[in-house]
């Protein structure tokens, strides 16, 4: 059995997230995974920038950075150019890594650069005051939007594979195996990896939408999740409204670290 104290600080205890908040979950699968992968608290690198599940490397006893709101994949890209043989995982949320840090993680997976991201995506803006972020379902209330958001919400796993992430999946705090098993092959995989953890939040997001309890919330996840392999079997109509989970992008292809240290063995040796 996991002995989750040793990944902790629990002198920064106790957390800040709401009950029924599935942030928690998701960070018990990754403590799970990391421990399966064996990997010591010395050898991974955890960045955030700010949200409620960006407050989640304060939490944990890592190397761990917290940074500016959006700009989480661009410091640990940063650290990965510098530190090649660490581990870096970025903890993120919807607004964080899709709104204001958009284009960093749009051109992190067109790099391909070795990073784990897992974005905890609770529809919302939790903690800044409950606005619509470009995950928030359209009709839903949110601060912004007293009758309803107008608009379309962004398909994050859709994204970054358009953009060209090797490994990208959607898994949810309802099933927490499988989302700490495709935390476990995105930490493996050689390349840019995303793992979608789609997250109830009770407060800004379910209590404006009378979705009940974190207990409730975590129903509605389950009834309206579907896995990939029975959505390729249904037509488009039927997918409405559904999430479709599993891994969705699994491919080998060249990652950038590996590519530039090639570029400066091949400039090194034609300069001497």
């Amino acid at each position: 059995m996991i002995d989750y104290e040793k990944y902790l600080r629990k002198d920064k205890f106790p957390i800040i997230w709401c009950a029924g908040c599935g942030h928690g979950i998701v960070i018990k699968s990754l403590l799970r995974a990391i421990d399966r992968i064996g990997l010591s608290n010395d050898e991974i690198v955890v960045v955030s920038g700010i949200g409620c599940s960006s407050r989640a490397p304060g939490y944990l006893d890592f190397n761990t950075l917290h940074t500016t709101h959006g700009r989480a994949i661009a410091f640990a890209t940063g650290i990965k150019f510098a530190k090649p043989e660490m581990t870096v995982i970025v903890l993120t949320g919807d607004g964080d890594a899709t709104a204001i840090g958009g284009n960093h993680y749009i051109h992190a997976a067109r790099r391909n650069i070795d990073l784990t991201v897992v974005i905890m995506n609770n529809n919302i803006y939790g903690m800044t005051g409950g606005q619509v972020s470009p995950t928030t379902p359209k009709g839903s209330k949110a601060s912004t939007a007293s009758f309803g958001n107008l608009e379309h919400s962004f398909n994050i796993s859709g994204l970054a594979e358009a953009a060209g992430a090797s490994f990208v999946a959607r898994g949810t705090t309802y099933d927490a195996i499988p989302l700490e098993r495709m935390i476990e092959k995105a930490i493996r995989k050689r390349g840019f990896s995303v793992v979608e953890a789609i997250s109830p939040c009770p407060t800004a997001f379910g209590r404006r939408n009378r979705l009940g309890t974190g207990v409730a919330m975590l129903k509605w996840i389950k009834e309206i999740s579907i896995s990939k392999s029975k959505a390729e079997k249904l037509p488009a109509q039927e997918l409405e409204g559904k999430l479709v989970t599993g891994i969705l992008v699994d491919i080998e292809k060249p990652e950038y670290t590996d590519e530039y240290q090639q570029l400066i063995n091949r400039v090194t040796t034609v300069n001497h």
